[in-house]
């Protein structure tokens, strides 16, 4: 390999700062400077908001999309290490098989927490020992 079979990285990396850049500059250019009262005003399709939600928005919605990020990238790197499966020998197997370690290890800590428990009725909570004490 030569410097050269970088160039098409090096054009990419300089294209992005140049895109992060020139964002910016644009931005602060069209920004205003001094919004008035109703532009600082939440905006959800044109129509104010008469009423504050009756429940927020649940975070386990939010966990569980992280987790699926999570566990679709390791697929993503799966795919990439079957591509390369002939090339990677016993080296790529022992570093599938740590990383596989780590991604399952992951999985057993969040299951044991309770995030992917979505029966709220049946979770097991932490009672501290002086409440169990009390009530028998």
């Amino acid at each position: 390999m030569t410097l050269a079979d970088y160039l098409p990285i090096a054009v990419m990396a300089v294209l992005a700062a140049g895109f992060v850049g020139v964002s910016m500059v644009v931005s602060r250019l069209f920004s205003p400077h001094r919004p008035t009262p109703e532009k600082l005003e939440p905006y959800e399709c044109g129509i104010v908001p008469e009423q504050e939600p009756s429940q927020r928005f649940p975070v386990k919605f939010y966990l569980v999309a992280m987790l699926f990020v999570i566990f679709d990238v390791e697929i993503i790197f799966l795919f990439a290490w079957a591509s390369r499966f002939d090339d990677l020998a016993w080296y790529g197997i022992a570093a599938v098989g740590i990383f596989t370690f780590f991604v399952l290890e992951t999985l057993f800590y969040v299951w044991k927490r309770g995030a992917l428990d979505w029966n709220v009725h049946r979770r097991r909570r932490y009672v501290p020992a002086e409440v169990t004490e009390e009530a028998a």
